[in-house]
């Protein structure tokens, strides 16, 4: 292994929180065994891995606890501990089923007195309840908690790309600055995907069929738009619903669609103009959504549709409906056979992934949030009326935003809405998904005197 000179990220935590299987989930490949029983990791082990174009050395650490230094576990503590001495950024993993320990907040200040940079992840987090199950992790003062799931694979992207970003320059920096846009084209088998990428590239380099499923494998391959900027576009099997998913080999084609889906910075949604939307695209939009990446709709086979303007109405009102937490959407339509409309595709991109990519300034959020406050008070939960106080942006890519105040966390969904509907409007948020986190007064700094 060739590791030297790359820049080091420890992996640290209690033992059992998950950190061998976020390991394997970063490097790419089952490296580390993993088990439920504490302590399965006992040596430190190590492995390059590419995060957002960035190589790094990661190492996965067993797990700190207090023990005597002549016992074994002792031994692996100090191990743990001459990692991180020589981190360049340390994750420290926490477990939100568990909640935060006494050996969390243990381990959490005696990192902090080391002096390595520290991104807190919290692991375990499944879906939306997990997300805020990660807030309480806001009390080990490490700054804001990412929240993934690496058994489900539940973030890791996002967290590949902050681990980036928080890496020392590197000599070739310019290089870093020009990696390719990461762009992958899904949609029901069918729709077109590989024409279009053909299209992109200007040669036929997928086969491509009136048969459905003739892509089984996600493709990446590297073009260049107008502007002479490089994107990556990976081409991915169709997505069919579950219930016709039957062969091992489909199954696979269909994990590694979705798995290109997470690891994109923008989705193109390609769905068939001449057939409309299906249950199914709206099914494949959401999960765009709930991975919070940044989408566009081409409605393809354009030129195939007899009565444009039904078909374009048919669109608008199905989306007004029934995606309304994309509420913008760009929708492009092309035709990938013919070449129609398919020159404005890499520029929606680019605009799509600067809105992913948008950050609001603190002094303007809390304008905003004022006067929405103003408008549309806070609602009574349980007779007493929340107060929200303040909000901040957490993050972009997806912009996220965390609101503080008495009993923030009891927000209703309604109101969750208006504010996020408000936002969008108002910051010019089309179309990307919109995160929303409330976190309630257990900040010690944040007392109701009432």
């Amino acid at each position: 292994m060739t590791s030297v000179g790359l820049p080091t990220v420890v992996i640290a935590g209690r033992p059992n929180v998950g950190k061998s299987t976020l390991f394997n989930k970063l490097v790419g490949r089952r490296q580390a065994i993993v088990a439920d029983t504490p302590g399965v990791t006992r040596d430190r082990k190590e492995a390059e891995a590419q995060l957002r174009g960035r190589m790094v050395r990661l190492i996965d650490t067993a797990g700190l606890e207090e023990s005597d230094p002549e016992s074994l576990y002792g031994r692996m503590r100090a191990s743990s501990e001459a990692a991180v001495s020589q981190a360049d950024l340390v994750l420290f993993v926490v477990d939100a089923r568990a909640g935060i320990t006494p050996a969390d907040e243990h381990f959490a200040d005696w990192l902090r007195k080391q002096g390595a940079p520290i991104l807190l992840v919290v692991n375990k987090a499944e879906g939306r309840l997990g997300s805020n199950a990660a807030l309480e992790a806001y009390s080990l003062g490490l700054g804001d908690p990412l929240a993934i799931s690496a058994e489900h694979g539940e973030g890791i992207a996002d967290l590949m790309g902050e681990i980036a970003d928080r890496l020392p320059e590197k000599v070739e920096a310019e290089e870093d600055e020009n990696r390719p846009l990461k762009i992958a084209i899904v949609g029901r088998p069918n729709a077109g995907k590989s024409t279009l990428l053909n299209r992109l590239l200007g040669e036929d380099r997928m086969i491509t069929g009136p048969e459905p499923g003739l892509t089984r494998d996600s493709v990446a391959v590297l073009i260049s738009d107008a502007d002479g900027n490089v994107v990556e576009v990976v081409d991915t099997a169709g997505l069919r619903k579950k219930a016709r998913i039957e062969q091992a080999l489909e199954k696979m084609s269909v994990s590694a669609s979705i798995e290109a889906l997470k690891m994109a910075e923008v989705v193109v949604l390609a769905i068939d103009a001449v057939e409309g939307i299906h249950e199914q695209d709206l099914q494949i939009a959401r999960l765009i959504e709930r991975e919070g990446r940044a989408c566009i709709i081409v409605l393809n086979k354009w030129d195939a549709v007899p009565d444009r303007n039904a078909a374009r109405k048919a669109v608008s009102d199905r989306l007004e409906t029934s995606l309304a937490q994309m509420k913008g959407i760009t929708v492009l339509t092309i035709s990938a056979l013919t070449g129609l409309g398919c020159d404005k595709l890499l520029p929606a991109v680019r605009a799509a992934h600067e809105v992913w990519n948008r950050r609001v300034p603190t002094g303007a959020l809390n304008r905003w949030f004022e006067h929405a406050l103003e408008k549309h008070q806070a609602p009574l939960v349980e007779g007493r009326r929340l107060k929200l106080r303040y909000a901040t942006q957490a993050k972009a890519r997806p912009p996220t935003f965390i609101f503080f105040g008495t009993r923030a966390e009891q927000t209703p969904e309604d109101y969750q809405r208006y504010l996020s509907n408000s936002l969008r409007v108002e910051f010019d948020l089309p179309g990307t998904p919109i995160r929303l986190m409330f976190r309630g007064s257990t900040n010690p700094f944040d007392h109701d005197p009432s």
